[in-house]
């Protein structure tokens, strides 16, 4: 029999259950190759957890057979029954209750959230939100990079019978109706989030808050002011021979904002995007997997034009102290992207996610969200740092396409692109 006295316990993995597993499929074969009245571990320490068990078979004697033959009158037998064994699996699965018992309950002091690499960087919105967030709950705030917003719905919907995380942060106007369709959101409206979000935004993530937006900011393409090129004015200008190799896009696949300017493309040309891609082609110097490594070449001086944000500028102004990039404003309009974070259904911690979603729009979040996100913040009552009004332009049209109609589109530029 074992008798387990738990002092400490605090294992989040299967490993110190596995290493108890071993200890005592050991115990069994000291007791019958070599049987003991009693096996004692005191204060021992596997993985965190800290225990004393003793091990003391069921039905343990000595046995004497008489031996006429024999001038000693006889021999001495061990005798040890197995029957201890049932024992031994019940101790097990009590100890695995109490395993899963404390890792739930651990598991409900932190909140899990996957996000997109350029908000967990160190320049990014993260980190301070991640020290706000903590300092003000109580609770661990745990940011996962799945890459770009893209990747972060791709692995939401993988997981989705074995949901891992409690919130997913980025997901904007243009794969919002994916995740949607993929039923990995629950519904939830924060307190007070009609009075702080205008309805402009809050509508372009759908009307039932599976989405709550947290940031926006239009479409655009920076352009390097001390370049040799003309600065465009158009997305037609963009395929004049002058810009051979000058610009740097993203992949739409994997990035939202080579998404987006796949929504402008199709935005300003319909049925006829198509041949718009292939007049372009000679002018893409790369399709980068993400912003933050397009955005890298870009800065590097690797082409003179990129797909950002209006907002991008603003953060050379602040940082670099240069007006050297600029957001040319197209009279033919701009997408706009608006994006949103979510609570995944099946979350481990849902009150924890719904905190989270809460603090994310207060005004004390918000107020990081400029000068790390560098995008608008969705709360009203932030006021905008002065390097917005002087590089941060708004335009007076905003263009937008039916999402659903974008993956066909999507396809149609990657297979003119690969050939």
């Amino acid at each position: 029999m074992i008798f387990c006295d738990c002092v400490k316990y605090s294992v989040q993995n299967r490993i110190a259950l596995l290493q108890l597993h071993t200890i005592i499929v050991c115990a069994i074969l000291i007791q019958h190759i070599r049987p003991v009245r009693r096996l004692k571990f005191s204060n021992t320490s596997i993985g965190g957890a800290v225990f004393t068990a003793e091990i003391i078979p069921i039905e343990f004697c000595i046995e004497f057979q008489p031996d006429p033959g024999n001038a000693d009158g006889g021999k001495i037998m061990f005798k040890s029954s197995i029957k201890f064994i049932p024992f031994i699996l019940l101790i097990l699965a009590v100890f695995s209750g109490c395993s899963k018992k404390a890792a739930d309950e651990s598991r409900l002091k932190e909140v899990v959230v996957y996000t997109y690499d350029s908000f967990v960087s160190e320049w990014g919105a993260g980190p301070e939100i991640e020290k706000l967030f903590e300092e003000k709950t109580g609770l661990e705030l745990t940011f996962v990079d799945c890459g770009d917003a893209v990747q972060v719905l791709s692995r939401a919907v993988l997981e989705k019978n074995d949901v891992q995380a409690d919130v997913i942060l980025g997901l904007d106007n243009n794969i919002a109706q994916k995740a949607e369709e993929a039923g990995i959101l629950v519904s939830y409206k924060p307190a007070d989030a009609d009075k702080i979000i205008s309805d402009e935004i809050r509508l372009q993530l759908g009307k039932n808050w599976t989405l709550t937006p947290y940031d926006y900011s239009h479409f655009a393409m920076i352009y390097d002011t001390l370049s040799d090129v003309p600065c465009p004015k158009s997305l037609e200008d963009l395929l004049n021979p002058v810009y051979e190799k000058k610009i740097i896009l993203m992949d739409p696949r994997t990035s939202t904002p080579g998404l987006g300017f796949v929504t402008w493309t199709a935005a300003i040309y319909g049925d006829k995007t198509a041949d718009y891609w292939k007049a372009l082609k000679p002018n893409i110097l790369t399709m980068a997997p993400g912003w933050s490594s397009g955005y890298g070449l870009f800065k590097k001086g690797e082409a003179p034009l990129v797909i950002s944000y209006t907002t991008s500028p603003a953060s050379h102004i602040e940082y670099d102290n240069t007006d050297r990039y600029i957001a040319p404003v197209f009279e033919q309009g701009h997408p706009i992207q608006v994006e949103g974070a979510g609570i995944l259904k099946g979350a481990q911690n849902r009150k924890g996610a719904e905190m989270f979603i809460d603090f994310l729009i207060s005004e004390e979040a918000q107020s990081v969200m400029p000068l790390t996100q560098w995008m608008n913040p969705v709360n009203k009552a932030v006021v905008l740092p002065a390097c917005y009004e002087q590089a941060a332009p708004i335009p007076s049209k905003t263009l937008a396409v039916d999402p659903a109609v974008l993956d066909k589109t999507v396809d149609e530029i990657m297979k003119i692109l690969e050939n």
